[in-house]
């Protein structure tokens, strides 16, 4: 036991707070669907970011580097001045979906560099530049742009051109679960010595303007520091180390800058900002009291040098005689950063070299500093806007309209705290690979949250995300589930059932959602729609098909195969040591085999499966009862693959019914294991394989696979083959040309926002359950079955190897390579060889199909974070464990030469 790992236990077992102090805050709460309150449904017109810092939010806050409780109640962050933008930087700017080329974008620089799970300690960069920040040009240029032509980013306006910009780092450090201590450095990276005005921002969550209910906190100065007094909230107190002046104002709307409307109160949310950048000294209360203050330190700094602020927010009022700024301070902030040191020596494989641990250090940093508090009440949302459902005259929403049931009002794992500030259900289940790596605990609260019934539809649906939650998201929250109760197992020594049990129940409502919802025709061939790979088909998926007809979506069933999988897999675990499961474990039997076998042939008709190409494709039914199957190579194809999992022989072995009665439902419908894998053949170990692809149709499919002509990157599998950049699939519909081609960088076009891209690059979620599925494989197989990995290039591989390489060719995006330049970085010479900027790690969205390059979001440390996890994995493991313990040795932790091998590739 370490002292982060005694703090999570004390939270844990004594229920001591240490997480109630968080990153809880969004990096964007403007442009959310929360915030529109528009008929049109247009969050980002409605509420955009030059808004941002007069209105006042509904339903969270947003800031820089900032903080706040569980409750968001009191929020803490970080403003700027640099003596020459038209605004204080109080929050990060970014594109809307109309003004970039490429959808969506946040134009800053910003490092989540540390944190531990109980943020006992975290550490935050942003870089500020010394002149005016570009926001016009930005817009301008990016909305001339077509989606033929790369992004305008921030670096390409000259803002950062001689290192005219300052490094703002931001540590926080945990006294006590309410006492916490901020330290600001301030490095001028620039030639010259350069003004900046550094505005630490304490602040009330805006309650009080939507229910006369609620009373109104306030913020008040108490001799040097600052009292903040809320009737539901116990009091804190900021301190500030030096004598600097405190600018109070009102967190509440300036309705004549927006509206036109009189403002009823002197005081508005902008008003820092009006004192501070035009010197309107009417803006702040000279009476010292608000809801919103900041301490304004005024500062220069000489060139190459730095400067430091403190500050401590805590419960200790100045009448306890502390002394806040004492040798204690110092001594606090370097005993966390050592206990951060020796949790990660704990957790990070001693294995990996520097440049590994300091990516899988950074990828975990940015999960936790991912946590943001999401409060959502749809029933109280969609009143407000006149859309009660419960009233005869009310007008319908623009979205949202079915799930006034919601209330959330949790932390939760982000996607982006910035471009994706919601969650999103089958992001989470990535989400959690890599948090339970460090706090199994909110793994396992975050996958119970969303089949919770203030989350999940009464129907069963899990929420998708908040611009539409009854959209339709790929089916893995099972997968996960499983996943994280073996890790809890394995690290606690025992399976925690209760909350197994309790996850089973509410999945069973969701899978009988799915088949009672999207089995058309009760065939066991799955519809879905969107199901979260955005433009990777020829038609726009959630919307109705320009032919006619519907899609039989190879992906949705295989979903469900997985689906089923994962199931029978939790039956099997209960049914150990409880004889109630014994029936589930039938019934998932049995849907298992009806769901693979409808993959490969429906008895009658056109099949996903071609036996010809060795490859799966979308079915397209059209009104006439004809059919053909959209032949487009891509990740659709390859999901099938993902639906396998091995089974021990111990619990056939305790209830031989089992097996007696499976082989009686076989027996009576032999066409069934002739179309999939037969799950009755033994293999390693005694084990048995639910399997889509029997062992022909194995070597066929990987063969494609594995072909770097087709899907194997040097940086993964692609998600579309490149032999679509120049054979791309056609299909003429009524005059129109629908075409599909290989884009290993960004979409050209607008489908779904035009803001991701599934045609060609690489995106980590998929490669992982590859990864997977390729040890499941390998547990049933063993050493025998081989392959050749690339294909054509004559070097055979076992299924594990296989795994191995594609972990390392994925991990290799963002190390140093041989040249010393990291790919994700792609060709910006300030990322590759700059000292102040070539070891802070991105984990972008998706990677360019080619070189690896970062794409999308530039944050998504959601579930590209999941490579720490991966990284784990293969400097823990050996083949011969998964031989010997099939799915547990994923998460053994015996080292391996895994990390020696990826330092030397």
């Amino acid at each position: 036991m370490n002292a982060e790992s005694e703090r999570l236990e004390k939270a844990r077992e004594q229920k001591i707070p240490w997480r109630r102090w968080g990153p809880y805050l969004s990096e964007r709460q403007w442009g959310t669907v929360r915030e529109d309150y528009s008929d049109g449904g247009n969050a980002w017109d409605y509420f955009n970011h030059d808004q941002a810092r007069s209105r006042a939010y509904r339903w969270g806050e947003d800031g820089l580097a900032g903080i706040s409780d569980d409750r968001q109640v009191l929020c803490f962050a970080v403003a700027l001045w640099n003596g020459k933008d038209p605004i204080i930087k109080e929050r990060l700017f970014g594109l809307s979906n109309s003004e970039g080329n490429h959808g969506e974008d946040v134009k800053e620089y910003y490092f989540y560099l540390d944190s531990t799970p109980t943020h006992s300690y975290m550490k935050y960069l942003y870089k500020y530049p010394q002149s005016a920040f570009p926001y016009d040009d930005i817009v301008r240029t990016n909305r001339a742009r077509t989606r033929h032509e790369f992004e305008y980013e921030l670096l390409d306006t000259g803002v950062f051109d001689e290192n005219r910009y300052f490094d703002v780092f931001v540590e926080y450090a945990k006294e006590t679960p309410e006492d916490i201590l901020i330290q600001i450095t301030v490095h001028n990276r620039g030639p010259e010595a350069a003004e900046l005005h550094v505005l630490p921002t304490l602040w009330f969550r805006n309650t009080w303007s939507w229910d006369r209910s609620v009373a109104k906190p306030s913020l008040g100065r108490i001799g040097g520091a600052v009292r903040a007094s809320d009737p539901k909230f116990a009091e804190r107190f900021l301190y500030c180390d030096d004598d600097v002046p405190l600018l109070f104002t009102e967190n509440e709307t300036n309705t004549e800058r927006i509206f036109g409307i009189p403002n009823a109160g002197r005081y508005v949310k902008d008003g820092v900002n009006n004192y501070i950048v035009n010197g309107r000294r009417e803006a702040i209360n000279p009476a010292q009291s608000g809801t919103k203050v900041a301490a304004h330190y005024q500062m220069t700094v000489d060139a190459g040098g730095q400067q430091v602020i403190r500050l401590r927010l805590t419960n200790a009022p100045p009448s306890a005689g502390i002394t806040p700024f004492g040798k204690q301070f110092a001594g606090t902030l370097e005993k966390r950063i050592s206990e951060a040191d020796e949790f990660y020596a704990a957790v990070i494989p001693a294995s990996l070299n520097a440049d590994q641990t300091n990516v899988v250090r950074q990828a975990l940093a940015g999960m936790l500093w991912s946590k943001q508090f999401y409060h959502y009440d749809l029933d109280k949302w969609l009143a407000e806007r006149g859309s009660d459902p419960y009233k005869l005259a009310h007008k319908r929403a623009s979205r949202n309209d079915q799930w006034h049931h919601m209330y959330n009002g949790d932390v939760l794992s982000m996607p982006d705290k910035w471009e994706y500030p919601w969650y999103a259900a089958w992001d989470l289940a990535f989400h959690v690979l890599a948090l339970t790596m460090v706090d199994v605990d909110f793994g396992k609260e975050q996958l119970r949250l969303m089949l919770r019934e203030r989350y999940m539809h009464p129907n069963g649906q899990m929420p998708a995300y908040e611009w539409n939650f009854g959209d339709v998201n790929p089916p893995v929250h099972a997968w996960s589930t499983i996943f994280t109760y073996r890790l809890d197992k394995v690290q606690k020594g025992v399976g925690d059932t209760k909350w197994l049990k309790s996850c089973f129940q509410k999945l069973l409502m969701n899978f009988t959602w799915w088949v009672n919802r999207k089995d058309r025709y009760g065939r066991n061939v799955f519809e879905g729609g969107f199901l979260g790979l955005d433009n990777i088909g020829v038609f726009d998926r959630s919307a109705a098909l320009p032919t006619g007809g519907f899609l039989e979506q190879a992906d949705g069933t295989a979903w469900m195969a997985l689906f089923a999988d994962n199931m029978l897999e939790i039956a099997i675990e209960l049914a150990k040591t409880d004889d109630d499961y014994v029936d589930m474990v039938l019934k998932f039997l049995q849907h298992d085999a009806m769901i693979t076998s409808s993959l490969v042939q429906l008895g009658e008709g056109t099949g996903m499966w071609d036996e010809e190409d060795g490859f799966f494709y979308d079915v397209l039914r059209l009104p006439d009862g004809t059919a053909q199957r959209l032949k487009v190579r891509s990740m659709v194809g390859l999901l099938p693959f993902c639906a396998a999992t091995p089974f021990e022989p111990a619990l056939f072995d305790k209830y031989p019914e089992i097996a007696e009665r499976f082989q009686w439902f076989l027996d009576a419908r032999p066409a069934l294991t002739a179309s999939f894998h037969d799950p009755r053949k033994i293999g390693m170990h005694g084990r048995r394989l639910f399997a889509v692809l029997d062992e022909n149709k194995l070597r066929r499919l990987l063969a494609i696979m594995l072909d770097e002509s087709e899907f194997l990157s040097p940086y993964g599998i692609r998600s579309l083959s490149r032999r679509h950049g120049d054979r791309p699939y056609l299909l003429h519909v009524d005059g129109r040309e629908y075409q599909v081609g290989y884009l290993p960088a960004e979409s050209d076009t607008g489908m779904f926002g035009g803001n991701s891209n599934w045609r060609g690059p690489i995106w980590m979620p998929v490669n992982i359950l590859i990864l997977r599925a390729l040890m499941n494989y390998y547990a049933f197989y063993g050493n025998d079955f081989t392959v050749e990995c690339p294909t054509g290039s004559g070097r055979r591989m076992n299924l594990y190897q296989v795994a191995e390489e594609l972990g390392r060719r994925l991990a290799c995006i963002f190390l140093k390579g041989s040249d010393g330049r990291r790919p994700v970085y792609g060709g910006s010479g300030k990322f590759q060889e700059d000292p102040h900027w070539r070891d802070y790690i991105l984990f972008y969205e998706y990677f360019h199909g080619d070189n690896g390059a970062g794409l999308g979001a530039s944050h998504q440390t959601g579930w590209t974070g999941a490579i720490a996890r991966l990284m784990h994995v293969f400097a823990t493991t050996t083949a011969e464990q998964v031989l010997e313990l099939g799915q547990k040795a994923a998460i053994v932790e015996t080292a391996s030469q895994w990390g020696e091998q990826l330092a030397h590739a």
